[in-house]
């Protein structure tokens, strides 16, 4: 009897233990999802995961192709991986989304952008009001992407809108486009950055969520 009671009471220990970590969901395209790197182990939202500790639970809700626009190629809302990010309740949502708004296609609807990333940090507000949302600027694009993916409209455009909305909703801004420049090598397909790239990534989004005194 006595041994079941001390089991229970440690495996209650272990469930409220697990239930007080910090929940962080990684909302992103194809970068977020893990493309162009070869380690599954160094996908960055994994290691922003090991980076931020035990007191962290850190999920992946990337998907490829997606866009911010509402009205894009592939919407992200339109995702299965939006309801699962909504239904997780997360504490902290990291959005890093932008780069395939840049494709031509998306660019002639680009004036939706401010008011898609809105109805999107709504929505999480709405899941959780007390969520801490951080929104990235996309990495650098190095010269012509795939798919017209260009660097040209994610610097001149898209990073602008991005950060209208930080100002409008006082939202915090990770800026990845500064981690990444300068490193084109670790960018070797012109847009996905490979396992050494997502370490970037992930050591400045973790310095976001939790700078060192």
């Amino acid at each position: 009897m006595k041994k079941f009671l001390l089991l229970s009471l440690l495996m209650l220990s272990f469930s409220l233990s697990a239930a007080e970590k910090i929940k962080v969901a990684c909302v992103g395209d194809s970068i977020t999802a893990g493309a162009g790197v070869k380690d599954p182990a160094n996908r960055y939202p994994t290691q922003l995961g090991v980076l931020l500790g035990d007191d962290y639970v850190v999920q992946n809700f990337g998907v490829s192709g997606t866009t911010m626009l509402d009205d894009g190629d592939s919407p992200y809302k339109k995702k299965d991986a939006y309801n699962k990010a909504l239904a997780f309740v997360p504490d902290i949502v990291v959005i890093k989304l932008g780069t395939n708004d840049s494709k031509p296609q998306n660019m002639k609807k680009i004036e939706g952008f401010t008011a898609s990333t809105i109805s999107l940090v709504n929505a999480f507000t709405a899941a959780n009001p007390k969520v801490k949302i951080y929104l990235c600027y996309p990495v650098p694009v190095v010269g012509k992407g795939n798919f017209g993916i260009n660097n040209e409209a994610v610097k001149d455009t898209i990073i602008p809108m991005i950060q209208k909305v930080a100002d409008e909703k006082k939202l915090a801004v990770i800026d990845l486009y500064k981690a990444l420049s300068g490193h084109d090598e670790l960018i070797p397909d012109r847009v996905h950055p490979n396992d050494e790239g997502a370490t970037l990534i992930a050591k400045a989004v973790a310095a976001a969520i939790a700078p060192k005194k």
